[in-house]
């Protein structure tokens, strides 16, 4: 296995030769060979084991075990100590999905205060199949299927190769010592389940059932690869991307004979999951909309618009007089001008004299009304200038009203109010400029 080993390293991440590399080490099986056949070929590297104390005093007799191993190897250990479960009722997660975000944010925060270039982990071939397994259990997409990544940003599994026997065989040819997880041998885990029951008898039905499967799992990452390029080139046909939502046109993705598969390929990774309510939203009326945890879907008359949920509320910010500029929350300048020029929906020109400082900005809200500049004697609600003016609700959502002292001096860049506009009779005029 050594040599087999070294060829897959030069062969597939020759790349880690002169780094500093952390091996993640339980003291099971996988963790210790794959330590030893780093050490065999004198890699600098260095130890980091996770007390999860989840298993009582077998969890500290892995922590002493792996503590021994590196005290009498002269290898440099990091150790830390969870309250997984804790963690676990506090964020309302699985004991297993703790203990994995635990882990990994110690790993990358080792990674960058004590400057090693990987993290790598001893996952292997039948972890990978177990994986495949309960992904293909649960219902998934082709990202599920095409298993666990061998490099993943700072992330190598460098025995990912390799099988549960191999790796077993290794550690007794060489006399190697490990620990057993008890929880290892029980069906409470899904995982369990599958590795105790449902892959023996695949390998029953075909001996050669892990080179089968590795087979199909390449053929599955070359389609998803060729998947990938098509979204990509169809996506620069529908979308439009403009730093603030994604635009989503309907003609463009309805000539699609596919286009379930592109919307789900494109929307999976902002976390939607109601995935039937946003294919009827295709052919739904304007202003229905599907939620994620973080981001809104919006049907919008011929677009699909996709936007961050605001979390901000209702804030106010204060415009000061002699004040000239204001970044936040949104960009604006205020100058003292002679005379009016270029006005336009994102240039307004107001008689200073009629306003009372501070000035504030703030959303629209429920009730508001203005006099739209040129309508002499008539007041307007705002959502009905929004309703005639076709604003989507992320545009009516995203409006600022620009006032002073409970009246709306401008709804910003759309329409300045009539009460605050330039006459013969005007001192000081104020332009005022989105930015």
């Amino acid at each position: 296995m050594i040599q087999k080993f070294r060829s897959h390293i030069d062969r597939n991440f020759s790349f880690l030769k002169e780094k500093r590399l952390l091996l993640a080490t339980s003291g099971g099986l996988d963790s210790m060979v794959m330590l030893d056949l780093f050490r065999k070929l004198n890699f600098d590297i260095a130890i980091a084991h996770c007390n999860f104390q989840l298993r009582g005093i077998e969890s500290f007799g892995d922590q002493n075990f792996v503590q021994d191993y590196s005290e009498k190897n002269k290898i440099e250990l990091y150790l830390t100590q969870f309250d997984t479960e804790a963690f676990a009722n506090d964020y309302k997660l699985s004991t297993q999905v703790a203990a994995r975000e635990l882990r990994y944010n110690w790993f990358y925060e080792l990674l960058e205060t004590k400057s090693y270039d990987y993290i790598l982990t001893a996952h292997h071939a039948d972890d990978n199949l177990e994986t495949f397994l309960i992904h293909l259990s649960r219902g998934t997409g082709l990202d599920g299927l095409t298993g666990i990544p061998a490099h993943n940003d700072k992330i190598i599994r460098p025995i990912l190769l390799f099988s549960r026997d191999e790796i077993e065989d290794y550690a007794q040819e060489n006399n190697l010592l490990w620990r057993e997880d008890s929880s290892n041998a029980s069906d409470k885990y899904l995982r369990n389940k599958i590795r105790h029951h449902l892959v023996p008898a695949f390998k029953e039905l075909n001996p050669d059932f892990l080179s089968s499967f590795h087979k199909t799992q390449t053929y599955l990452k070359e389609s998803q690869s060729m998947v990938e390029d098509a979204s990509i080139m169809v996506y620069q046909q529908v979308a439009k991307d403009d730093g603030e939502k994604i635009s989503f046109d309907l003609n463009q993705l309805l000539k699609l004979p596919n286009y379930k598969s592109y919307l789900y390929h494109w929307l999976v990774d902002y976390g939607f999951s109601a995935w039937e309510d946003i294919y009827n939203l295709v052919n739904s009326q304007s202003g229905k909309q599907v939620f994620s945890k973080e981001f809104r879907l919006l049907k919008d008359r011929g677009f699909l618009i996709l936007n961050p949920i605001n979390l901000e509320g209702d804030d106010e910010y204060f415009i000061n007089r002699n004040q000239k500029e204001v970044k936040i929350p949104i960009n604006l300048t205020l100058n003292r001008v002679n005379e009016i020029s270029n006005v336009s929906n994102e240039v307004i020109f107001v008689d200073e004299d009629k306003l009372l400082f501070p000035l504030v900005l703030r959303r629209w809200q429920t009730g508001d009304i203005f006099q739209p500049f040129g309508m002499e004697g008539k007041s307007k609600k705002v959502s009905k200038f929004f309703k005639d003016e076709k604003l989507s609700l992320i545009e009516k959502e995203n409006a600022w009203l620009l006032c002073t002292d409970n009246q709306i001096i401008w709804i910003v860049g759309q329409r300045q109010d009539e009460h605050f506009r330039i006459k013969n009779t005007t001192k000081t005029i104020l332009k005022i400029q989105l930015q």
